[in-house]
């Protein structure tokens, strides 16, 4: 029988799978070790292990890309989606899922356009959550005691602060030092503004600063990120914005109560200047003088018109003292006349009144005289009853029968009296039982033993003492009891 021919060989090398990819991998890093690429963010994920994954595209392809954790604390960026960035990094493989990615270790905006658009887009956003109302707006303190400033401790815009609080009215300033760019910076000014609004007691600010510098728009991006307009929206100290020159625009400034358009601006904008506030007092104080001049010079001239309305007072103390002396020395020369008027009237009627003795007698006179008419008229009086006929005569007149109307009528009252009368009750054999307060008892049980009562009969009243022996009820059959009578 015979053997087949052997299979011809292939020119084509064989790999295995971790071969090829390790082959691919090499030609990556080594053609594309590090490299910039330009793209917008989306598909944006944090992992609870810290490390980011996101994709970078445009209009014709897309790049998966990630983050390892040790480099997100290094970003100057907070990578959001929706954003143009450019992404430092190197292009790595993925062999468990045959994929390519760019490992990111730095990124940036890609240029001032997508700065704009992310700035915008956070403030519409903020905006319609109300941050930016101006009713949260709040008035500033008239004379703040301790002023807090937000920012570098290196630079000119502490010192133009300082020099301008001491020039205009020396105040105590509280500097909270912070970064004020870089990564890290826009946490650090949140955090300062909430120390402030937690503190107490003396040390507490009444006004709060937060200020920086001219710079880029990627240097004043600290000021527009959403952690730190949210602190200074939520500050329970008014808060002054200072961030950059006149022209420069933030979003803290959205936020704040009052913003400046320099540092130096916002010192003053904070504290009044002492010169003027002395001017002002100087000025209040002439007014106040001239007006009170003139208030007593109204009140003066009311005073003048009603004193002329008014009567010579002392002209007529004057002549009222005058006539009171006239009038005690005429009534001490008239009581004395008077006493000799009256005792001459009296002299001249004394001798043509009668004396006392012989009203008496004559009264006297006049008595006898009524007596003796009154006993004679009584005398008359029997003669003409002794004359008169007998009553019985005039049995049928109507005096006689309205008589005996009467006496039947007062018959029947008599009657009926008697039979309402305890007084007949107690002639019939009952008595009255009281205790000793006089009360009368009903009933055998509201006797208790070795009381006192009075037992009071139809001739007379009797004192009596219970025996000892408690009441018992009665029954049918038993002999009758004494009864007492309410």
């Amino acid at each position: 029988m015979d053997t087949p021919p052997p299979a011809p060989r292939a020119n084509i090398p064989e790999f295995v799978v971790s071969e090829i990819a390790g082959a691919i991998k090499r030609t990556l890093e080594e053609n594309f070790g590090r490299v910039r690429v330009r793209g917008e963010i989306t598909e944006l994920k944090r992992y609870p292990s810290g490390h980011i994954y996101l994709s970078l595209k445009d209009e014709a392809a897309k790049l998966e890309s990630v983050i390892w954790k040790t480099s997100v604390g290094r970003l100057s960026i907070k990578p959001e989606n929706g954003i143009e960035v450019i992404a430092t990094g190197r292009i790595g493989t993925y062999p468990d899922r045959s994929k390519y990615q760019l490992v990111i270790d730095r990124i940036e905006y890609a240029g001032e356009g997508a700065l704009l658009a992310r700035i915008e887009m956070l403030r519409k956003r903020l905006l319609e959550e109300g941050l930016f109302a101006p009713e949260r707006k709040r008035r500033l303190p008239m004379l703040p005691q301790v002023i807090g400033v937000v920012t570098s401790e290196r630079g000119a815009v502490i010192q133009d602060i300082r020099t301008t609080i001491l020039r205009r009215f020396p105040r105590r300033i509280l500097l909270w030092p912070v970064p004020v760019q870089g990564a890290g910076a826009a946490e650090q000014i949140a955090a300062a503004i909430r120390g402030f609004g937690r503190m107490a007691g003396a040390l507490r600010p009444d006004v709060i600063i937060v200020a920086r510098g001219g710079g880029s728009l990627e240097d004043l991006m600290a000021f527009n990120e959403e952690i730190v307009v949210r602190a200074a929206a939520e500050s329970p100290i008014p808060l002054i914005s200072a961030v950059g020159h006149e022209t420069d625009t933030t979003l803290i400034d959205f936020a704040s109560d009052r913003r400046a358009p320099t540092p130096t601006a916002a010192a003053e904008m904070a504290i009044p200047a002492r010169a003027d506030l002395l001017a002002d007092l100087a000025q209040t104080q002439a007014r106040l003088l001239q007006l009170g001049r003139a208030v007593l010079d109204r009140a003066r001239r009311r005073l003048m018109l009603a004193e002329r309305g008014l009567p010579d007072l002392p002209n007529i103390l004057g002549a009222m003292r005058q006539r009171l002396e006239d009038r005690g020395e005429r009534l001490a020369l008239a009581l004395p006349g008077l006493i000799d008027r009256k005792r001459a009237t009296l002299g001249r009627l004394a001798p043509r009144l009668p004396h006392p003795r012989e009203q008496i007698a004559a009264r006297r006179a006049t008595l006898a005289l009524l007596d003796g008419r009154a006993g004679a008229a009584w005398h008359r009086l029997q003669a003409r009853r002794q004359a008169a006929p007998p009553l019985a005569r005039f049995a049928a007149t109507p005096v006689q029968a309205l008589v005996r109307e009467k006496r039947a009528r007062l018959e029947g009252l008599v009657a009926r009296l008697e039979g309402v009368s305890y007084q007949s009750v107690l002639s019939r054999g009952f008595v009255l039982v009281q205790d000793a307060e006089g009360a009368p008892l009903t009933t055998a049980a509201a006797v208790p033993p070795g009381a006192r009562l009075t037992l009071t009969f139809a001739d007379a009243a009797v004192g009596a003492t219970a025996d000892g022996t408690k009441a018992t009820p009665r029954r049918r059959g038993d002999p009758p009891a004494q009864e007492t009578l309410l």
